[in-house]
């Protein structure tokens, strides 16, 4: 009886001590069966619905291509800026497509991946605001989509100016577009990549200056604990520009040579 409690103990005790096997997230959209993608929408060419209300562009087919990598189906999920971060946190999408900086105070909240697009903020002007360089933004109504960098950045410049007050905060880029053809708006801030669709969609708008601040190197976002995924996704953007995926893309929806995605001075 004494041997057999003796057995019973050490057993419970190498079972305590035996490394447990937990189920990371890519193993769960494997078993799921599908990816669940966040994606911006109103942000042409990389992400938007076409004449059929579907969603397309740059974002989607990435989305897709990963899926196809995984052997799961693909899920889009539709996401205004400010929902990006919370889709991951609240579990709602398993990654993010969405050209999000990867910054310091983001990353608390969220893990981010090797850069997988590049862009630099741009603005599109009324075409009556006398608006031709960056200086003369200086008193004119700016609008910018809530919780992205440009609106970041230019509330710095706002309140160096002094001009907070003329600022106009959207919560999509679509508004901010519309704002400005509307004549509610003399400027928005958006990307390089969004200032030739938005130009031909609206007479009234007109392509606007570079704005001053650095060029956006923006990853894929993820659950900030789960190391494997991030490592996994950082492996299926190396993949994509090794085949020449990524080249045809950036192509197929901006119309320019891919950018270099290697960030100068800095190892990936």
């Amino acid at each position: 009886m004494k041997f057999l409690k003796v057995a019973a103990m050490a057993a419970m005790v190498a079972g305590l001590a035996a490394p447990q096997a937990f189920a990371d997230k890519l193993d769960d959209v494997i078993n799921n069966g599908v990816l669940r993608c966040a994606v911006v929408l109103d942000f042409p060419p990389i992400g938007y619905r076409d004449a059929n209300n579907e969603p397309a562009g740059f974002d989607v087919e990435y989305c897709n291509d990963m899926a196809a990598a995984l052997d799961v189906d693909a899920e889009i999920i539709p996401v205004t800026w400010a929902e990006r971060l919370p889709a991951i946190v609240t579990n709602r999408a398993d990654i993010v497509f969405g050209g999000t900086s990867d910054s310091l105070e983001r990353a608390k909240t969220v893990g981010f991946s090797i850069p997988y697009a590049i862009y630099f903020a741009q603005a599109v002007v009324g075409k009556d605001s006398g608006i031709e360089s960056f200086e003369d933004m200086k008193g004119k109504r700016v609008a910018a989509a809530v919780g992205t960098v440009p609106e970041q950045e230019w509330l710095k410049i706002a309140e160096e100016w002094g001009e907070e007050n003329l600022y106009q905060g959207y919560q999509s880029e679509n508004e901010v577009f519309l704002a400005v053809a509307q004549g509610k708006a003399d400027a928005g801030i958006t990307t390089n990549t969004a200032v030739k669709p938005v130009t031909d969609q609206y007479d009234s708008v007109v392509p606007g200056p570079r704005m001053p601040w650095t060029t956006d190197y923006t990853s894929v976002a993820g659950p900030r604990k789960d190391v494997s995924w991030l490592n996994y996704i950082n492996l299926f953007i190396t993949h994509q520009v090794r085949s020449g995926r990524y080249e045809e893309l950036w192509q197929k929806y901006v119309g320019d040579s891919a950018p270099e995605l290697r960030i100068p001075g800095v190892m990936y």
